[in-house]
């Protein structure tokens, strides 16, 4: 939940705080890149706080219009964040290499949110649920990145290379338990 907080210390303080102190002015103050960067945070943030909750067999047995309503919430935050993700992916601090974990993350992100939806809307309740595992696990690279950023940063001494390596880190391993825990409930149920 606090990384779904965290964008507000955007608006907060000084625009050379964090990943921004690597942007160039001209980046920084390049509107359709800002419009990008604010729509990714904002919305990211939202479907971070959300999409926790759509896991709750509690919470979706009993409160299904509950679960539905959040559900929408997620769908569109995450939409909205992972175009925006995948734009300002091609300005990623250290090139080629981040831009393209990045911008393959929001792909994924992208493309697994939207396939639970349409499952969904078919019926396909058992699909939409395993989908949904990847589309979090997409949307928590957010987490992980935090996680790693600092440790890898401390381990190589230097940020920029540490950003080559979390771009990947960030949501590889994500998807990996994503693919073993709709493993073992297919092979369980």
């Amino acid at each position: 939940m606090l990384i779904g907080l965290y964008p507000i210390i955007y608006f907060l303080v000084d625009r050379k705080f964090g990943l921004l102190n690597s942007k160039s002015v001209e980046l920084l103050t390049n509107t359709f890149w800002n419009i990008g960067f604010y729509t990714h945070i904002i919305f990211g943030g939202i479907a971070l706080l959300t999409g926790w909750t759509q896991f709750s067999p509690k919470m979706r047995n009993r409160r299904m219009a509950l679960h539905r309503k959040l559900g929408k919430v997620y769908v569109i935050a995450v939409l909205l964040s992972a175009l925006a993700g995948i734009y300002i992916g091609f300005f990623a601090t250290g090139g080629l290499i981040s831009s393209t974990g990045f911008i393959c993350l929001g792909i994924i992100w992208f493309y697994t949110t939207l396939k639970a939806y349409l499952y969904i809307k078919r019926g396909e309740v058992e699909k939409h649920q395993k989908i949904m595992v990847y589309s979090y696990a997409a949307c928590f690279a957010a987490v992980t990145l935090r996680i790693w950023l600092p440790i890898l940063t401390m381990l190589y001494g230097n940020f920029s290379k540490a950003y080559l390596v979390v771009a990947w880190l960030s949501w590889i391993p994500n998807l990996l338990v994503a693919y073993l825990l709709t493993r073992k409930k297919a092979v369980n149920g």
